[in-house]
């Protein structure tokens, strides 16, 4: 199932959309939520007239947890062995009428679900593999699905590469041929020695620290060549439509290079380990550059919401980029994150209980343990399972409650795992001291406390232990889910045993309402946790069990896969409508044309984050940058070009002061125009200003206070006192301190100095300002324009204009002013300016007086009124219609068709601007390209 694969079962025989996230059925879902809903019904309905001989089969359910016995005609992972029977046209057609067709899904993994040993030349032999993911997709076949990995095995020949695609084709998987000093420096060396134990929290390896330091650039660099050998991989077999679906943490490139390769491919990753928080992550060296490249990806998965909550975090704190409620942001692509928490194929453990063979095994566990309580513990062995911390709380139960040693039993499987590394065996070695001195110390010539199996169970065996366990034991230091805990519930439906959980597991956020949580470090309460499990009351240990349970036959890894891929088949349906929203890239061959061709241009540039030099957003030395703005030096010479070209007025449109301008534009022959263009001037000119002569400033101080008090309770922040506006800046302060400190800075402004006042509060993506009600750089252009028609005393109408910024949202209207409208009868105003353009002229700037305080209250003898545009600054923006000029105030001089108009955000994710320029190094490559 998926969403945009799935047909309603009354509409089986209609034809698919291909593509039409919304053909599930005849009704359109207006939201997600309604989608959702329906697509759950769907999959309920569909799995009731599903056949289920197969999963009654004994023979069918062969398969092992922890197993390696050899595959034979047994069906896992969704991956079915492919019929040796052809099928009929007939039969085809019929099995199309019976249900609905499949989505085609490419799962990416390390390994496959396949593990290959080698017997002759033209010989493998193929065992399930170990691992959690395989056991989390088993029974999924909502898709058509192909497995995609590493089969454990080197074979650098043709012959053999032949034989084993072709062995592995009849289970649907398909190998990636990973040479021994590629698995060695990617994922022997790269994956388990650096990111395995960081996403665990263990750091990254304490000793030998310079050894690591050398070799770690030669992992990373195996790390990349791999992902690149999976990718290429997936191209091979990518077919249009298909869902990718990569996984873990040894495949973090590999969203990127498939997205180089198609950006049109639905690329989903999902995490099965922890994420870490910001602080953890941020010690890897290359840091940003998996981040980055996971967020190639259009959906990022994790188990649970405080895994996807470290990943945003990441995103921000260390690339400095918007985090959203759906995911992170940047420049209008929106990667989504969201928590799908994992599940078991329940009704495979709950249907194998009434196997012959579970039912023998379970008559002999509870002969061999009838009078003793049976407690399980079952665990890869590993650093992150706590097996020492779990028994040595045994240990401890069993000193303080003498009256138990004779009446429970702990048995721990310890399946073993990468027994070639030395800390995996000093383990090994750790655990059995542990479990013989406690044997030997509480155990009888007939019975020890414990039994550790050093080896994996068969399914049948692993299900039987489940069922007759009184109290199971979780105690993870850190786990990404834990699976176990819930293939535990699945087999207690007679028995209601107590699940002991830690809450270092994903788990305890799906199964904390039923399990009993602890701290696997605190050996004390882990102790007390047993006792409590041992003696608790049947009616708790019921309703306990019904929470778990319930989560665990609703929560199965078909609905987690079938979520997934329903999620990641809507995320790009969005994205495809968001990016509606966001502008072109700027034809800049066309622009200069354009350009070329007229007879009189104008140019309105932006200061900030467009003619200077990009800063780092997390302060690397870029506050300094910001707090003193300079003109990219790769713009002074095309600058002075065209400001000296008689055809070309250029202005320099921006909310920066005065001082900043002049310091920055004074050798220039252009036109200034600081704090929004309240002030303005020629550059061989004095200053003037251009404010309605009904601007009061009384707000001022009162405002400042309040910005100096967040100022300095928020570190790394700055804010700037300009003559008509204050702005406060927390771009480079902590990303959640600053978004706190600046709602409770808006809420004191609302409720204080600014509740009465005629003010707008303009808020940036870090930054609030104040300034006067209709101050806005739109507002203002009218005013502009006629003073520089006036001082020109132009002869030709302006026929091209190009206008770049990174402005705010509300200085966006300057764009808006420039758009051909449709057709209006000018208002006598309007008609005046044709004839008179003196009207238009700003007063000459008087002497700014100081206040008691010390801050510039300017006291200004105004000569107009607001200008129509800003009194009609609320009306809604009518839509563009080419080749018709507009008929505001100071636009009698615009002789502008509309193929050369171009209005460029730089930056910013969407905006009413016509186009797109990602940098400001992109405005460098544009005003050179026009100088020349």
């Amino acid at each position: 199932m998926s969403s945009v694969g799935f047909i309603s079962l009354s509409n089986r025989k209609a034809k698919r959309m291909p593509g039409n996230n919304y053909n599930c059925s005849p009704l359109t879902p207006r939201s997600r939520l309604e989608r959702l809903l329906r697509e759950r019904e769907l999959r309920k309905s569909f799995k009731h007239i599903q056949p289920t001989e197969e999963a009654r089969d004994g023979n069918k359910d062969g398969e092992q947890s922890f197993g390696d016995s050899c595959i034979g005609d047994n069906e896992f992972s969704g991956i079915h062995k492919e019929e040796e029977v052809p099928e009929t046209n007939a039969d085809r057609s019929q099995r199309q009428d019976e249900r609905p067709s499949k989505q085609r899904l490419l799962v990416v993994a390390n390994r496959l679900p396949v593990s290959a040993v080698r017997e002759s030349v033209e010989s493998f032999h193929l065992k399930i593999s170990v691992g959690g993911l395989v056991s989390a997709l088993l029974g999924v076949k909502e898709f058509d699905t192909r497995w995609i990995g590493w089969a454990g095995v080197n074979v650098p020949d043709d012959i053999g590469q032949r034989a084993l695609t072709k062995a592995l084709a009849e289970m649907r998987c398909i190998p990636v041929f990973l040479d021994e000093e590629i698995v060695n420096q990617y994922y022997n060396g790269y994956c388990n020695n650096i990111l395995w134990p960081l996403f665990h929290y263990l750091g990254l390896p304490q000793e030998d620290r310079l050894a690591t330091t050398r070799t770690f650039q030669s992992q990373f660099d195996a790390y990349k060549k791999a992902n690149q050998m999976f990718a290429d991989v997936v191209n091979e077999h990518y077919e249009e439509g298909d869902v990718v679906w990569c996984h873990d943490y040894h495949l973090m490139f590999l969203p990127k290079y498939l997205k180089k390769y198609n950006d049109k491919m639905k690329v989903g990753w999902f995490l099965h380990t922890p994420f870490p928080s910001s602080e953890i992550h941020r010690t890897l060296p290359s840091r940003t550059d998996l981040l980055r490249s996971v967020l190639a990806a259009d959906l990022v998965g994790f188990h649970t919401y405080d895994y996807a909550r470290h990943f945003v975090s990441a995103c921000t704190r260390i690339l400095g980029l918007e985090g959203t409620p759906d995911g992170v942001e940047d420049q209008g692509k929106l990667t989504r994150v969201a928590a799908f928490p994992i599940g078991i194929d329940s009704d495979r453990f709950i249907q194998a209980l009434e196997l012959p063979e579970v039912q023998d095994h379970m008559k002999e566990l509870k002969e061999r343990f009838a009078d003793r309580k049976v407690m399980l513990g079952v665990d890869r062995l590993d650093m992150i399972k706590g097996i020492p911390q779990k028994i040595l709380a045994f240990e401890k139960f069993l000193e303080e409650n003498s009256h138990w040693r004779d009446k429970v039993v702990l048995l721990q499987i310890a399946v073993p795992t990468r027994t070639d590394v030395p800390e995996y065996q000093k383990l090994t070695c750790q655990v059995h001291e542990i479990v013989g001195r406690i044997n030997g110390r509480f155990g009888t010539l007939t019975a020890v406390p414990i039994h550790h199996l050093d080896r994996s169970l068969e399914f049948h065996e692993l299900c039987a232990l489940y069922a007759v366990t009184d109290v199971a034991l979780v105690t993870s230091l850190r786990d990404g889910m834990n699976l176990v805990s819930y293939e535990f519930v699945a087999c207690q439906a007679s028995k209601k045993g107590v699940l002991i959980l830690s809450e270092f597991a994903g788990a305890a956020q799906s199964l904390g309402a039923g399990a009993i949580l602890v701290n696997p470090w605190n050996i004390t309460e882990v102790a007390a946790s047993i006792g409590y499990a041992l003696e608790m009351p049947a009616d708790e240990r019921e309703k306990r069990h019904q929470f778990n349970f319930k989560h665990v036959k609703t929560h199965t890894s078909q609905e987690w896969a079938a979520t997934f891929v329903s999620e990641l088949n809507d995320t790009i349906v969005e994205a495809q409508l968001r990016t509606r929203q966001v502008p072109p890239l700027l034809p800049n061959k066309v622009a200069i044309d354009c350009y070329s061709k007229s007879n009189n241009r104008l140019i309105i540039l932006g200061f900030n984050s467009t003619l200077t030099e990009a800063v780092d957003a997390l302060g690397r030395g870029g506050q300094i940058k910001e707090l003193e703005p300079k003109l990219h030096p790769n713009l002074i010479e095309p600058l002075k070009k065209l400001s000296d070209d008689p055809q070309t007025t250029i202005v320099v449109l921006s909310g920066s002061d005065r001082a900043v301008l002049d310091k920055n534009f004074s050798e220039f022959n252009m036109w200034l125009a600081a704090e929004n263009g309240m002030f303005l001037r020629r550059t061989s000119s004095e200053w003037m200003t251009t404010m309605p002569e009904n601007l009061n400033m009384d707000w001022v101080d009162s405002v400042k206070h309040v910005f100096e008090y967040f100022t300095e309770r928020t570190p790394r922040s700055h804010f700037e006192l300009r003559e008509t506006s204050i702005v406060w800046n927390y771009k480079y302060a902590d990303v959640e301190f600053g978004r706190i400190q600046a709602r409770d800075l808006l809420q004191h402004l609302w409720t204080g100095p600014i509740s009465n006042a005629s003010l707008d509060v303009v808020q940036g993506s870090r930054s609030v300002e104040v300034r006067a009600v209709g101050v806005s750089k739109g507002a203002a252009i009218d005013r502009i324009l006629g003073e520089i028609v006036h001082n020109k005393g132009m002869k030709e109408p302006i026929d091209y204009v190009l206008c770049i910024g990174h402005f705010l949202a509300k200085d966006e209207d300057v764009y808006k002013f420039f758009e051909p409208e449709l057709p209006s009868e000018p208002t006598p105003v309007a008609r005046a300016m044709l004839s008179k353009s003196n009207s238009y002229r700003p007063s000459s700037l008087p002497k700014i007086t100081t206040t008691k305080t010390g801050s510039k209250a300017p006291k200004y003898k105004k000569q107009r009124s607001l200008s129509n545009i800003e009194r009609r600054e609320i009306d809604q923006w009518k839509p563009p219609c080419r080749d018709r000029i507009s008929l505001n105030e100071g636009s009698s001089v615009l002789d502008l068709k509309g193929d050369n108009y171009f209005s460029c955000v730089v930056g910013r994710k969407r905006s009413s601007a016509r186009y797109l320029l990602k940098t400001s190094d992109d405005v460098v490559n544009l005003i050179n390209d026009l100088a020349e």
